[in-house]
């Protein structure tokens, strides 16, 4: 029996001892290291040895077996026997160990596998690498990134949370995660919690958040769940971006384009003016000059010229919104002349005493003293009814509205003067009401362009930023005084004309030249208004020849000839001004007007007419038209007839 156990045993060994070896030379073989790793040669060569000896060794017990010869004693050879059973099992065991690794001994080996140890190292520099990023991420990112329990606790609070939210990270984990949101944010926080709690895997939103000092983050929120080794959720990672001004931007965005919108309707809303204002203008010359026909004919009938006078006072007041509706618009050129302040007040009393409504108690209070200012009374008008119309809107219950005009001193040091003005005395007008009033930051707003308190739909934010305009361009300053529940009160202030020029109603005055018989070609497709101003022509002296169209009045040039030119700018088949250009071409010098219902603003916007030439705006009466015409010639132009026959 031991003698089989001693044979087994050597056979098992050698087997080991010479696997082990193979084990050993081939890596090395492959990785050319056979001269190079000598450690690892003397290892493959003892292991290679000990087989040997083990394979002798059970040779030898196989050619005795039979022989009953006993030159060991039987002791030792039960000791060998077990000797080689426990070494064949060692090398099994070390077998065993090392089919477990990727190389074949883990930390003091006597032989490494270069390869394997390569790719370990380089796995190990990738994982270092990745860690550091993510680190240098986390650390210097401007998002903030948090780390939250199952029980809402902060555990992880980077730099940028410090910079979003003001805590340091010392001040904040261990804290709730609630101490950031109001409780509206706490309900969207559960709502999160429980989302995750059942294996959502990312949820992305936008929300507000408060910092330490109250201050309120717009931020959107990316929340992924974190799980322990076991594959549990054990928390939550958070990253939260300021997007305030984001935000802002958007909101600005949407605001520009709000306002290009504006900006485009009123474009269209002032050629649609411009439009109509051409038409109606035809319509009111004709009715104020015919008005004043039948004025002179009904000389000695005093209750028929009464009625006329009614009429012609209809229609001037028409002429009067027709040139506020372009002036709104921008359409009318400035035609500023001295006027008197209690003048306007009583034209804008007039308006808003028919339009205002009966809920507003509208009070007038005049200055004392004549008070002159160097505006266009058109845009003068337009910053009362603005201001007016403002203060209605404000009194929607009824209330009291006052109109003052007066004068005043300034010292320069005025606060809350836009802009501000140097000292002296100003011509003042004060538009008050007793209506809602505003708050300091709407005040200090209301001159803004677009900028309104009024419902979408019920304002385009450009009356008080016009009113801004109109008063600044006229060398004035405005200053609003307001309070909530009590009321409002505009301060216009405006230079004062100490010694009134001759303006547009001092012009009027004068007496237009004779027209000697000079020959005046006019061109005007409205019948019945070139009907007119050929009337008016001829009473003021002047030979008329007369044509609705431009091919008509080129075959009258041809034919008649003619001192000037009298043509509507707008016709259609062919423009005033080529009808112009055309004559010029063989009588270069011939004086020109040109007449239009459009202004004159509005024509050279457009560029239909150059901003030197010579225009009269319908409506126009006689004297104006007589006036115009006779600044046509140039001084000293011999009265004698140049026109051919």
């Amino acid at each position: 029996m031991p003698e089989q156990l001693f044979l087994v045993g050597n056979l098992g060994t050698m087997i080991t001892y010479a696997a082990l070896s193979a084990v050993v030379t081939v890596p090395l073989a492959r990785s050319g290291q056979l001269r190079s790793n000598r450690l690892a040669v003397v290892t493959a060569l003892i292991f290679l040895s000990s087989s040997v000896v083990h394979g002798l060794h059970a040779y030898i017990s196989v050619v005795n077996l039979d022989q009953d010869a006993h030159a060991v004693p039987m002791i030792w050879v039960w000791i060998l026997a077990w000797w080689n059973v426990v070494t064949c099992a060692i090398g099994l065991w070390y077998w065993a160990v090392r089919r477990r690794y990727r190389v074949q001994v883990r930390g003091g080996a006597i032989f490494v596998d270069p390869r394997g140890e390569q790719r370990l190292a380089e796995a190990d520099a990738r994982e270092q690498q990745a860690r550091a990023m993510l680190e240098a991420v986390v650390e210097h990112t401007d998002d903030a990134i948090i780390g939250v329990s199952l029980g809402g606790a902060v555990n992880a609070w980077n730099p940028g949370a410090e910079r979003l939210f003001g805590w340091a990270a010392d001040e904040i984990i261990g804290r709730p995660i609630t101490v950031l949101a109001d409780p509206e944010g706490l309900d969207q926080q559960m709502d999160i919690a429980q989302r995750l709690a059942r294996g959502e895997r990312g949820i992305h939103y936008e929300s507000r958040r408060y910092a330490k000092d109250g201050t309120p983050v717009e931020a959107s929120f990316s929340v992924a769940p974190v799980r322990d080794a076991a594959g549990e959720i054990s928390g939550a990672a958070i990253v939260v971006r300021d997007v305030t001004a984001a935000k802002a931007a958007a909101e600005q965005q949407r605001a520009v384009e709000e306002r290009t919108h504006q900006a485009q309707r009123m474009e269209a809303l002032g050629k649609l003016a411009g439009g109509v204002a051409h038409d109606f203008n035809n319509i009111l010359a004709i009715i104020v000059n015919y008005t004043d026909f039948a004025t002179e004919q009904a000389a000695g009938n005093d209750a028929l010229r009464g009625d006329l006078e009614h009429v012609r006072n209809a229609a001037d007041r028409a002429i009067n919104l027709t040139r506020q509706l372009l002036t709104f618009t921008r359409g009318d050129t400035i035609q500023p002349q001295d006027v008197d302040l209690n003048a306007a007040l009583a034209e804008v009393q007039a308006m808003l005493g028919r339009t205002i409504g009966e809920h507003i108690n509208l009070i007038t209070v005049p200055s004392a003293e004549p008070i002159t200012v160097h505006a266009d009374p058109g845009q003068l008008q337009q910053v009362l009814l603005n201001l007016a119309i403002n203060a209605r809107d404000a009194m929607p219950d009824g209330g009291t509205l006052v109109l003052e005009a007066n004068a005043a001193a300034l010292d320069g040091e005025e606060l809350d003067m836009q802009p501000p003005l140097a000292a002296g005395t100003y011509a003042r007008m004060l538009v008050s009401d007793t209506g809602e009033g505003m708050s300091a930051e709407t005040a200090a707003r209301i001159f803004e362009p677009f900028y309104t308190t009024k419902p979408r739909g019920k304002g385009t934010g450009l009356g008080l930023s016009t009113v801004y305009g109109i008063v600044t361009e006229a060398g004035g300053s405005l200053n609003v005084y307001s309070e909530l529940g009590v009321g409002t009160t505009f301060r216009i202030y405006l230079p004062i004309v100490t010694a009134p020029g001759r303006s547009g109603p001092a012009a009027s005055r004068q007496e237009p030249p004779d027209g000697a018989g000079r020959t005046v070609l006019v061109v005007e497709d409205e019948a019945v208004l070139a009907r007119v101003v050929t009337r008016i022509l001829v009473n003021g002296g002047y030979h008329v020849l007369t044509a609705t169209g431009g091919e008509e009045a080129l075959t009258l040039f041809r034919l008649h000839g003619c001192d000037a030119l009298l043509t509507d700018v707008i016709m259609p088949e062919m423009s005033g001004r080529r009808v112009a250009e055309v004559i010029h071409e063989s009588r270069p010098g011939l004086p020109v007007l040109y007449m239009s219902g459009y202004s004159n603003g509005l024509l050279g916007t457009t560029h239909v007419l150059d901003g030197d030439i010579a225009f009269i705006e319908k409506p126009f009466t006689a004297v104006d038209l007589l006036l115009k015409m006779g600044s046509s010639f140039p001084q000293g132009t011999n009265v004698e007839s140049t026109t051919v026959s």
